[in-house]
């Protein structure tokens, strides 16, 4: 788009009519023929376009520029993408492969803590490429608890993170197994050889920001809904996925993720039986069919190498089921008749597939 035409659209609106007509599009994800159609699941997914619109312009505008990044938060407690692990506090800042960048914090005691340069193109097509990744392991920490980070193409000695030529995200992971006790990292990032203020917004600038976010709300809507129907050909069952497809849609690839769908009636609960291998850290998450994590401020919906309660021999139970009646590891479905699920397994030895059951609801034992 020229010049001319990029001033036209901001002093007519019409990049505002763009931008909402583009919004307005992604709610053809929320009615497809094969989504569910129950009130709220319905209702959940008007409100997950909107948590989206919110999240594309803080992403695409508000903290866009390169050169001056600050962290936001594309998941947390009320922005849900993907399966977003409600073990994890998830800082994300804007960068550029042509520029460098100094990352200053204090490592909190969190058990795992990762970096990762991201080439952010979920609204092209649905990938989040890593292009970098550094994590608690081989960071260099100082005896006070301090460290610092150069984000660049070009290697540094000391701590660095990766870029590539189309590295445009930051993403950093804190991942707690008992929030009570443990720390997050806090941290600040700059660009280094920025000028004295960012440029005057131009016509070029808003523009293609609307744009961008728009996107982003489409692209975003549809990959995981997509995901969510392949899920759904093998319900009440976690099973094995390309990891690389993991991967490029922006996971860790310290992590094995296993996905699943399931369908439990009132009357019914979904046993999930499987020996945890030796890994740093694991979680189980329940979400709805938009991969949205259920509300875990008020129910139990996740458990993790922490929390949950071992049998003798060391193998896990868990019980997804709408009540619990007496059961070790119990996970609420929050009024859902059906979802996504996840677990993880963090720099494991194995990648054990747990068995399922959906069984009616007065045959399963108590512990």
């Amino acid at each position: 788009m020229s010049s001319i035409e990029n001033v036209s659209n901001v002093m007519t609106a019409a990049a505002w009519d763009a931008f909402c007509d583009g919004i307005k599009s992604a709610g053809k994800t929320i009615l497809r023929p094969e989504t569910p159609a129950s009130e709220l699941d319905r209702a959940e997914g008007l409100r997950y376009l909107s948590r989206l619109t919110r999240v594309s312009l803080e992403m695409m505008l508000e903290c866009a520029d390169a050169e001056f990044p600050i962290f936001y938060q594309a998941s947390n407690t009320t922005i849900k993408i993907g399966a977003d692990n409600p073990d994890n506090i998830y800082l994300n800042a804007t960068v550029r492969g042509d520029r460098e960048y100094r990352l200053r914090g204090t490592r909190g005691t969190v058990p795992f803590l990762s970096f990762a340069t991201k080439a952010n193109r979920y609204a092209i097509d649905g990938t989040m490429a890593s292009t970098g990744e550094l994590d608690a392991a081989r960071l260099e920490v100082e005896e006070d608890g301090s460290f610092s980070i150069i984000v660049s193409q070009t290697p540094h000695k000391g701590n660095w993170l990766p870029m590539a030529a189309d590295s445009s995200m930051l993403l950093v992971r804190n991942t707690f197994l008992d929030r009570t006790r443990e720390v997050a990292a806090s941290m600040t990032i700059e660009c280094i050889g920025a000028p004295p203020k960012p440029a005057p917004l131009s016509a070029k600038m808003i523009t293609h920001s609307l744009e961008s976010a728009a996107a982003f709300v489409r692209g975003t809507a549809e990959m995981f809904a997509d995901w969510s129907e392949r899920f759904k050909q093998k319900p009440n069952s976690l099973d094995h996925l390309d990891q690389e497809i993991c991967t490029r849609a922006g996971g860790d690839p310290n992590i094995y993720y296993l996905h699943g769908y399931w369908e439990i009636k009132p009357d019914q609960a979904l046993v999930i039986e499987v020996r945890p291998p030796d890994c740093e850290l694991w979680n189980f998450q329940l979400n709805n069919y938009w991969m949205e994590s259920l509300d875990y401020r008020y129910v139990p919906i996740c458990i993790n190498k922490h929390t949950a309660r071992l049998s003798v021999d060391g193998s896990l139970r868990i019980v997804l089921a709408h009540e619990n009646r007496g059961f070790r590891n119990w996970l609420d479905l929050d009024s859902h008749l059906s979802g996504t699920m996840l677990l993880r397994w963090t720099r494991a030895q194995a990648h054990p597939v747990p068995v399922c059951r959906l069984l009616p609801l007065d045959q399963v034992l108590c512990d």
